[in-house]
This record gives C-alpha cells, structure tokens and sequence, in this order.
C-alpha cells in the first residue's frame, strides 16, 4: 500500500471523516525515511514531483562544519550525542536535522535535513 500525505479516512475516536469523494493521488505520495547513517559516504538519487531530482544521503562520516571563526572546514563525525528527533537515533547513530554529534572538531549541531539533502552541514557548539 502506497504512503500518503493527506489525512486519515477515520478520526481519533474511530468514526470516518464526512464523505471520501476520491481515492489516493500520486502527487500525495510520501517517501520511505532515509535514516542517515553514520558510516562511508552513500548517496542516492530519486525523482521528485515535476521531473526533479533529489538527493538523499544514506550515510556519512564527515560534514561541513562552520566553526566559532567563521571558517568552513571538512570535519570528520565521531559519534552521536544527542537528537531531538528520537532519543533511539543516539545508539543507532542516526543523523537527522539538529543533532547533537562529536567531531574531531569538538561538538556540532546538524543545521541541515542529511536525508533530504546531499550533504551535511552543522555548526560547531
């Protein structure tokens, strides 16, 4: 069964929403979750709405951090320490948009989606 993005045809308490007058359209469709990983650079390429291309990375071991100087440099990622996201991404290593992770820098925060986008960009805390 396809995913979607619009609404449930039933509501919290179990009753169904008005009159369903459609089934399911294409532009609705939503994406599996990348989950971006912590290990060897892998990417991967899929065609969005209009023909587009977007590119979704699947795992990363290093990013482009903007240090307290205002440089921009290559760092490489150590480990996971916090994420808003789900506190279960810490032990699995997951990087999602503002987590916490430790650099050979020092901390960083991820200011970026990693799994939307085809690189990884954080700033150093």
């Amino acid at each position: 069964m396809a995913r979607t993005q619009t609404r449930p045809k039933r509501k919290p308490s179990g009753g169904r929403f008005g009159k369903l007058y459609r089934k399911k359209r294409q532009y609705e469709t939503g994406g599996v979750p990348s989950l971006t990983r912590l290990e060897d650079l892998r990417k991967r390429t899929t065609r969005t709405l209009g023909g587009n291309s977007k590119e979704k990375t699947l795992s990363a071991n290093t990013i482009n951090l903007m240090t307290k100087q205002g440089k921009c440099i290559k760092a490489k990622i150590i480990t996971v320490k916090e994420n808003p996201a789900n506190r279960h991404f810490v032990r699995r290593n997951i990087l999602t948009k503002g987590t916490i992770i430790e650099t050979d820098q020092g901390k960083a925060k991820i200011t970026n989606r990693p799994g939307q986008e085809g690189a990884i960009n954080a700033v150093q805390i």
